[in-house]
């Protein structure tokens, strides 16, 4: 991949301020697209001293890096680390956590010839950067090497018996190193420190797994005698000191006050403006290709997607460097697309300076994106969450969002990456056509004025635990002292193993009975990622992951890859491969599934009269059936094709109420519009989930019914889109009136008659968001909240 560089200011000319670039943003549309903007003042740091264990050597290679004293957080943690303990900093995005664990790990390298060190990041990308830092203090003898699915095989057999501070990510851990152990004895045995970096963004169902493969580790550094101290890095969230707890198994101390110097930021919320109104027609209506599902619209809002890219194009331009936060690998490549040909119409060649960056590209793509963006050649970057993490980008000016990203957390560390050395830095939220971001831009406070969120995880979740257990005895037979170990549920798993068959039980502790090892995916992605390769020449486009490829690779789905338009010949799921074409359609496709749920099980349940409150194990069954394949430039829809995938079957757990026939009537809900009124509030209900927990829509799925066979009324189900749960809803069953008093405040407050993305449709309906009933769904909400206990 070629990325020219033609002339441009590598920054805003001389004077230039964020307010002043945002004042010339916001004059070049119709109408002021701005519904707020907060002002995050500048914050002076507190130095501290070195702590009198770092050694002259390390201190020294520091200051060639322009450290010369930690501020006082970072020798805090440090200390408490080199003493032992295990600990979390959970501060601000830049706040240079890396020196807090870098410190005492680095320390202890120099001071002992054999120790070792073990980095864990949740991406490469992040390993690498870490690695470069490592690098560039120039240390003798710690010999910092990254391992993971891109490390040659020639290197990996030096890295395990010589490097001493081994960066690498959670799925090499438990795909590579733990089964390998006996390869890795040496370094195990000499294991000090285990750092977590990004710890926060492990949760949900990854979450629960990495929490066992850090319980796998631990036990086999156990067997070799070694009791490594855990350091952990997390953004800003609740309760760092649990969440990081529950995820180690260990008891964890939080550092969380920032003393770091902050540039200020300038933080805008941006509404893109309504279109001009269209006559209503029968077929669903849509502002762009690439956005949001529509039915029978007068008037829709421009998509997020175009006013992002827009605004991406105008700050190149103006020459400020800018990264652009997209939530999809899809809508990543349409914005850089988008904003390439804007650039190139008004200067030709300036288009090269921006470019897409996501998961699923080759490693040289990534690697060759990631050096121009740092080295200057590259002014703008849609990217999708991959660059949100840890990763030094120096120098940016603005970052955009094309979203809220789902957590309060997340969108401060993606704020976070924009600010030169401390100056000033701007950061605009552009919202979707959407409940929830549509209710963030009206309600700046639920931003600005609340704590970031808890992270979620759940280590007893048995579709996580009996298969990290199976992985546990192929490594080394269980025994009843790995119970308390692995914590609540670990026996019952252990029989059920034995039960099928998996373990064999002897006097000495449970056996794996198989010759291959289990399958576990950390990820909770639905499978092996599929790769894409394009027909003509057999080349390896990327690679989509098993949980999305019905929706995206399905036959004569529309692919992007780096701006280039492709079109799917063929999905071979039994060889994870899909065939694809270059072509440059007018249309764009949009997956339809069918959703069927039973109850299995309730957990919990609050009886409020006419209304119930359930939480419980719910089995669901969906499958992609068919696309629509619409006009990119009018949303028109061409025509639904049919298709013949297999349907996927999920265990999960489901938050789920219940409403009496007689209540709804005396709402003034009609049996007609029952239907419409329910489907509308579950749609509204999973859009303001994310408020209550760490998650996006995207984690979870609803149903809803006049009559569920199960319950035996009208019900509206929400459940987690994972096997055995993901804690999103026990979040939402614990928050109940909350999460929906602001649901039914968002639908109550949006503009629209009838409903519209901002309140009630879907982007993800497999229904065509049909029907819907905007009124009546606030009615439903009504009842629902006159009778819940708050």
């Amino acid at each position: 991949m070629k990325l020219s560089s033609p002339t441009v200011s590598a920054g805003p000319g001389p004077g230039t301020s964020p307010a002043d670039l945002l004042r010339r943003l916001r004059a070049r549309g119709a109408g002021d697209p701005i519904t707020h903007v907060e002002r995050v003042p500048a914050r002076a740091g507190v130095p501290a001293p070195w702590p009198p264990w770092a050694p002259t050597e390390l201190r020294a290679a520091f200051a060639r890096r322009g450290v010369v004293a930690p501020w006082r957080h970072q020798a805090e943690a440090a200390s408490l680390a080199y003493d032992g303990g295990h600990v979390v900093v959970a501060t601000g995005t830049a706040s240079g956590k890396s020196l807090a664990y870098q410190l005492p790990a680095l320390a202890t390298l120099l001071a002992d010839p054999r120790a070792t060190v073990l980095y864990l990041a949740p991406t490469k990308a992040l390993a690498a950067d870490q690695l470069r830092a490592v690098t560039a203090l120039e240390l003798e003898g710690v010999r910092p090497a990254c391992y993971d699915g891109d490390t040659p095989r020639a290197e990996r057999e030096w890295i395990r018996k010589h490097s001493r501070f081994v960066l690498t990510n959670p799925d090499m851990l438990h795909h590579g190193i733990l089964p390998g152990h006996a390869q890795w004895s040496g370094f195990l045995r000499r294991l000090a420190y285990v750092v977590i970096d990004e710890c926060h963004t492990y949760r949900g169902v990854f979450g629960s797994h990495v929490a066992h493969v850090l319980r796998r580790l631990r036990r086999q550094c156990a067997r070799f005698g070694a009791t490594p101290v855990f350091v952990l890095a997390s953004a800003t969230s609740g309760d760092p000191a649990t969440a990081a707890g529950r995820l180690t198994g260990l008891p964890v101390t939080a550092i969380t006050e920032d003393a770091s110097p902050r540039g200020g930021v300038t933080f805008a919320l941006w509404e893109p403006p309504l279109l001009p109104s269209a006559p209503s027609s029968s077929a669903p209506a849509q502002a762009t290709g690439a956005h949001d599902d529509m039915t029978e619209l007068t008037q829709v809002r421009r998509s997020a997607l175009r006013e992002t890219a827009d605004l991406l194009a105008d700050t190149v331009a103006e020459g400020v460097r800018t990264l652009a936060f997209v939530r999809s690998r899809k809508g990543a490549e349409v914005v850089a697309a988008s904003a390439r040909r804007a650039l190139d119409e008004a200067v030709p060649g300036l288009g090269d300076r921006v470019a897409a960056y996501r998961g699923g590209y080759l490693r040289e793509e990534r690697r060759e994106l990631e050096r121009a963006l740092l080295h200057g050649d590259l002014l703008g970057l849609a990217s999708t969450n991959a660059l949100e993490l840890g990763v030094d980008l120096i120098g940016l000016d603005a970052v955009l969002i094309c979203g809220y990203p789902g957590t309060r957390a997340s969108l401060w560390q993606q704020a976070g990456r924009a600010g030169r050395s401390g100056q000033e830095a701007l950061a605009v939220l552009v919202a979707r056509d959407d409940p929830l971001d549509t209710y963030l831009v009206h309600h700046p406070e639920a931003i600005f004025g609340a704590p970031v969120e808890a992270t979620v995880l759940d280590p007893a979740n048995p579709y996580v635990l009996a298969p990290q257990l199976a992985c546990a005895a192929v490594e080394a037979p269980l025994t009843p002292a790995d119970l308390a170990l692995f914590g609540d549920g670990a026996k019952e798993a252990i029989d059920q193993l034995v039960e099928a068959g998996a373990l064999r039980q002897r006097p000495t502790g449970w056996y794996w009975r198989h010759r291959e090892r289990p399958e576990v995916d950390l990820r909770g992605e639905g499978g092996a990622p599929v790769a894409v390769v394009e027909s003509a020449t057999g080349r390896l486009l990327g690679t989509v992951d098993g949980g999305s490829s019905h929706f995206l690779l399905h036959r004569g789905a529309v692919y992007l890859h780096q701006g280039v338009s492709y079109v799917v010949d063929d999905l071979d799921l039994a060889d994870g491969c899909a065939l694809v074409h270059v072509e440059e359609p007018d249309w764009s496709t949009h997956a339809r599934d069918v959703t069927d749920l039973s109850v299995v099980s309730v957990r919990s349940y609050v009886d409020a009269g006419p209304v119930g409150m359930f939480l419980g194990e719910v089995d669901v069954t969906s499958q992609v059936v068919s696309y629509q394949r619409r006009r990119i430039a009018t949303g028109e829809v061409i025509d639904t094709r049919p298709l013949d995938l297999p349907s996927r079957e999920l265990r999960t757990v489901a938050v789920w109420f219940t409403l009496s026939p007689q209540s709804l009537a005396l709402a003034g809900v009609q049996a007609a519009d029952v239907p419409g009124a329910l489907h509308a509030a579950e749609h509204a209900a999973i859009g303001l989930l994310p408020l209550m927990a760490t998650c996006d829509r995207w984690d979870i799925g609803g149903l809803s019914t006049a009559l569920h066979q199960d319950t035996e009324a009208p019900t509206v189900f929400v459940y987690d889109g994972h096997p055995g749960g993901a804690g999103f809803a026990e979040r939402a069953y614990g928050t109940a009136s909350a999460w929906l008093r602001a649901t039914r405040d968002a639908i109550a407050e949006c503009g629209c008659e009838t409903g519209c993305p901002s309140c009630v449709q879907s982007p993800k309906c497999g229904n065509g968001n049909n029907p819907l009933s905007k009124p009546d769904a606030i009615r439903v909400l009504d009842v629902v909240l006159a009778n819940l206990p708050t």
